[in-house]
């Protein structure tokens, strides 16, 4: 009882710590040459080489334009010429704070906190984002999964707040906690939608554990195709938690069926070449060229069915193979998208869609698993608005069809509304939010 006790203290201690800041590095997969900075929400203060204060009070209508020049960052401001510095931090005087940033040739983003820019030895730059734990949460819920229902966001929300709190310290070496892609968890964004807020918010303080209160490790994946995986049978470690499930509610969902189809030459040489298999060999080839899985398999003569996925490309192991007899290429036809193991995502959306519970959801996948509520959680400071982003989704189902304006943006709607509270203005709708200026298609 008391190892028990001490298990789950260190436990408590553990999930009390990501109350701080956490640091994600941005373009993390792309080469960043320049950087043009411009601001959505709120106003930043412009510090260089530490606490150098170069410019306060940065906001809408200022552009900060960062490149290389030599073995530092050049900086400016508009049209004003700052100079070099080793480093570059970009600091939010508010909660309600948006940056936009706009790298040489890579798509735009947009991100609430801070940003902290400094030079690889390669010459690119380093972008980090310095960002609430529960913000950086409702991103990457937002760029790993899709649905409508609150449910699916807080279960998706649960799992990748279990797997950062323990993998905090996964890029320690690096200077930052997480990367943005899918090494870490996909964080393309900032959240945008007030549904996927509430999903996160409603999950506050809540992960995974076992019976012991140690931290799960919670693997996800798009599509199982209609049976999990067992860790074993994608990585080396047999976890009690991570069981291969029934999971019929992964069928008939996006990615739950797919086909490709190889001429017989590269199957088989592939098999001959790479893997040293005699073809010639009649049975060999037979069971090669008429290989099917009721249920998941591990390997193929042998040969790891993850490492056939990795070299060919394709969406799962979970699949079958026959031959075309007009073309006689060889047709797989798979089940599934994804490594298999732990939850399903649209295996998980079906299952809310259809009314079961997110914690009935989240034992299915992950046998055993206990819901922890931290009793110590941070309150997110969006918490205390939770009654307006509700109000704000019911809104957005009475105008689906019109044309959202750029500040139909929740965090911008609910701090205007805070900031009309504070001053006690009357709200006039038509002429706050409709300005035609700010009109674009989401």
């Amino acid at each position: 009882m008391k190892h028990l006790f001490s298990i789950t203290l260190l436990l408590l201690l553990t999930l009390s710590s990501y109350a701080e800041k956490i640091k994600v590095r941005l373009y993390s997969n792309v080469t960043v040459k320049t950087l043009n900075v411009s601001f959505d929400l709120g106003y930043y203060n412009l510090y260089a080489d530490g606490d150098q204060l170069i410019e306060d009070l940065v906001g809408e209508g200022r552009s900060v334009h960062i490149r290389p020049e030599g073995k530092k960052l050049h900086v400016s401001v508009n049209e004003t010429d700052y100079g070099t510095f080793s480093s570059v931090r970009l600091e939010a005087t508010d909660t309600a704070c948006i940056l936009c940033l706009n790298p040489e040739s890579n798509k735009q983003r947009t991100y609430e906190g801070d940003l902290e820019v400094s030079l690889l030895n390669s010459g690119s730059l380093l972008l980090v984002n310095h960002v609430e734990f529960e913000t950086y949460i409702a991103g990457v819920v937002q760029s790993e999964i899709y649905g409508k229902k609150s449910d699916i966001f807080r279960i998706q929300a649960i799992i990748s707040r279990t797997w950062a709190i323990r993998n905090m310290g996964k890029h320690k070496g690096d200077g930052y906690n997480f990367c943005d892609n899918v090494h870490c968890q996909a964080y393309m964004n900032r959240c945008i939608r007030p549904d996927i807020m509430m999903g996160t918010i409603q999950s506050s303080g809540e992960t995974l554990v076992d019976k012991f209160g140690a931290l799960l490790e919670t693997p996800f994946h798009s599509n199982s195709g209609g049976e999990t995986a067992n860790s074993e049978d994608v990585w080396r470690t047999a976890l009690p938690y991570l069981r291969s499930v029934e999971d019929t509610f992964s069928f008939h969902m996006k990615q739950s069926v797919w086909v490709k189809n190889l001429s017989q030459d590269r199957w088989l040489n592939y098999f001959a070449k790479t893997h040293k298999i005699d073809i010639q060999d009649s049975a060999t080839r037979d069971t090669l060229l008429h290989f099917s899985q009721e249920h998941r398999q591990v390997r193929l003569l042998g040969i790891p069915l993850t490492r056939i996925r990795v070299d060919l490309q394709l969406k799962s192991t979970f699949f079958s193979v026959e031959v075309d007899s007009n073309t006689n290429n060889v047709i797989l036809r798979g089940h599934g998208y994804g490594h298999g193991v732990g939850l399903s995502q649209e295996g998980a959306i079906r299952m809310v869609e259809l009314g079961i519970p997110y914690d009935s959801i989240l034992r299915h996948y992950y046998t055993g698993a206990i819901i922890h509520q931290d009793p110590y959680a941070n309150h997110n400071y969006v918490e205390q608005y939770v009654d307006q982003i509700a109000r704000i989704i019911e809104e957005d189902k009475n105008k689906q069809t019109q044309t959202r304006s750029k500040k139909d943006d929740w965090l911008g709607r609910l701090f205007r509304l805070r900031d009309r509270e504070e001053r006690e203005e009357v709200y006039i709708e038509t002429e706050q939010d409709n300005e035609k200026d700010w009109e674009y298609e989401w």
